[in-house]
C-alpha cells in the first residue's frame, strides 16, 4: 500500500521506517530543516535500534502536503503535542499544572485536511498523537466536520524511545478509537501486513484515555517499586532484588515483571509530562485523590532522598576545604535510559539540578551522549550511576572512591566501596 506521513520526527520517522520494511511505499512531510536533512544524509541524530541500518537502504522522499495526500491511501499524523519544558520532569515540578499544546496538531490537521478536501478523494487519517480526553472532539473534529473524504481513526502507539520500531512492529495491542467504520477496516486491513497483535476498539474518547493511563501506569509501578528499594534501604537484611524478584512471579495478580526493579525515577518524553497532564485533568474534573500528582511528587521525592544519600557518603571524605567539597560528585550517565542517548525526561539530570540547588558543584558524562571520553581526575570522588549503561561495569574509577549504584549491577572494585542501593541484606550502609 502507499503510506504517509505528517510528520517524520522522532516517533515518525521510526515508524515510517518499519512501515517500509514491510514492504510498503512511504513518503512524508515535515516542516523541519534537521528531518529533511535526516532523511537526505541517512545519518540519525539520536538512537534508535534497527533504524539507522533501515534509513541506510530507505526510499522514504520527503514531498509537500499535496504529494502525500495524492500518493497516499493511508496517512498517519504523529505530530507533536508538547508540554512546557518545565514539566518534562528533569527539573523540580512547578505548582501549576497544564494540558498539552495542540497547536502543533491543529495546525497540521487543517492543512491536511484542506488539501484532502482540494483534491476531493477519500482518506484514512490515523491521528497517532497523544492527547488528553476529549481533545479530539473538541479540538480536532471542528476542523474536519465539514469535510466528507477526510476519514479519521486515533490510534496511539505503545511504544518507548529508543525501541520505537521494535515496538511498532511487536505491540501488546493496537487501539483503535473509531470514528468511522470504513476507515477502521481499511486501517485493520493494513495493519495485518504488519504483525497479527490484536486489535481493540473503542470510543475515541476511551482511546485517549486509555493511552495516557498505560504510560501513567507504568509511572505509577517505578513510583511504588523505588519507595519499596528505599525502605530496603533503610531496613536490614533486605534486598530490593530479592523483593521484587518474588513479586515478578506473581504474574496474575500482578500481571507482568516490566517496570517492576528498583532504581532512578520514571522518565523520558513521555510519562513525565502524561502524569502532569492528567494532573491536571483530574484537577479540572474535580476529583477527590490527584493519583497523577503524586506519582510525579514521589518522583522528586525520591530523587532529593537520593540527593540526602549521596551527601551523607560525602561527609565520609577527609574534605578539607569547601572547594575540594564541591568537585567530588560525578554522575554517570544522562539519558533517561540504558543504550540511547535522548535525555528528555531525564531523572539523572533532576538529581544533578537537585544537588546544584544544594551547593553543590556536579560533573555529568554519558558514552551515548557526550562526544569526548570523560577526563576527570584522579582524586576519589563520589561516583552516582544514573542511567544504566553497561559501559559503567568496566569505567576506569578513581581508587579511594565511592560509587552509589540504585540498580546494583557494579561489581566490587579493588580500592572502591561499592554502594548498592536498596541492599541492606549484602552490604553496610
Amino acid at each position: 500500500m502507499n503510506i504517509g506521513f505528517i510528520g517524520l520526527g522522532k516517533l515518525g520517522l521510526p515508524c515510517a521506517l518499519a512501515v517500509e520494511s514491510r514492504g510498503h511505499k512511504v513518503v512524508g512531510y515535515d516542516p523541519s530543516e534537521q528531518v529533511k536533512e535526516i532523511v537526505e544524509t541517512k545519518k540519525l541524530q539520536y538512537q534508535e535500534i534497527w533504524a539507522q541500518e533501515h534509513l541506510d537502504k530507505s526510499k522514504i522522499e520527503i514531498k509537500s502536503v499535496e504529494d502525500v495526500v495524492g500518493e497516499s491511501e493511508i496517512i498517519f499524523v504523529p505530530i507533536q503535542t508538547p508540554h512546557d519544558p518545565q514539566f518534562e520532569g528533569t527539573t523540580r515540578i512547578p505548582d501549576e499544572r497544564k494540558d498539552f499544546d495542540y497547536t502543533y496538531l491543529k495546525k497540521g490537521i487543517k492543512d491536511l485536511s484542506e488539501e484532502i478536501y482540494y483534491q476531493q478523494s477519500k482518506k484514512v487519517v490515523i491521528i497517532i498523537s497523544t492527547v488528553l480526553p476529549g481533545t479530539i472532539r473538541r479540538e480536532i473534529k471542528p476542523i474536519i466536520e465539514d469535510n466528507p473524504y477526510f476519514k479519521l481513526c486515533y490510534n496511539p502507539f505503545f511504544i518507548a524511545m529508543g525501541t520505537t520500531m521494535r515496538d511498532f512492529l511487536s505491540p501488546e495491542i493496537v487501539l483503535f478509537g473509531v470514528d468511522d467504520s470504513w476507515a477502521s477496516k481499511k486501517a485493520k486491513k493494513f495493519y495485518r501486513t504488519l504483525h497479527h497483535s490484536p486489535f481493540y476498539d473503542t470510543t475515541i474518547e476511551n482511546a485517549e484515555l486509555i493511552k495516557v493511563i498505560y504510560n501513567t501506569f507504568i509511572s505509577t509501578k517505578i513510583a511504588f517499586v523505588n519507595t519499596v528499594m528505599e525502605m530496603c534501604h533503610k531496613l536490614s537484611n533486605t534486598n530490593i532484588d530479592d523483593v521484587t524478584n518474588a513479586l515478578k512471579m506473581c504474574d496474575d495478580r500482578i500481571i507482568s515483571d516490566k517496570y517492576m526493579s528498583g532504581g532512578m525515577g520514571d522518565g523520558g518524553g513521555c510519562h513525565p509530562r502524561d502524569n502532569i497532564a492528567l494532573s491536571w485533568l483530574s484537577d479540572e474534573l474535580g476529583l477527590k485523590f490527584n493519583w497523577f500528582d503524586n506519582i510525579m511528587k514521589q518522583r522528586e521525592v525520591q530523587t532529593d532522598w537520593l540527593a540526602d544519600l549521596i551527601e551523607e557518603h560525602i561527609k565520609g571524605f577527609d574534605i578539607i576545604t569547601e572547594e575540594i567539597f564541591h568537585k567530588k560528585i560525578l554522575i554517570l550517565g544522562k539519558s533517561f535510559k540504558p543504550e540511547t542517548n535522548i535525555t528528555t525526561g531525564s531523572p539523572s539530570i533532576l538529581l544533578k539540578n537537585i544537588l546544584e540547588e544544594r551547593g553543590h558543584e556536579v560533573d555529568m558524562w554519558d558514552p551515548y551522549v557526550d562526544d569526548s571520553e570523560n577526563e576527570s581526575q584522579q582524586e576519589a570522588m563520589i561516583y552516582f550511576i544514573g542511567t544504566k549503561h553497561p559501559e559503567f561495569t568496566s569505567y576506569s574509577y578513581n581508587g579511594g572512591s565511592i560509587i552509589i549504584d540504585p540498580w546494583r549491577y557494579i561489581p566490587s572494585i579493588d580500592n572502591c566501596e561499592v554502594i548498592h542501593i536498596g541492599d541492606s541484606l549484602n552490604e553496610t550502609h
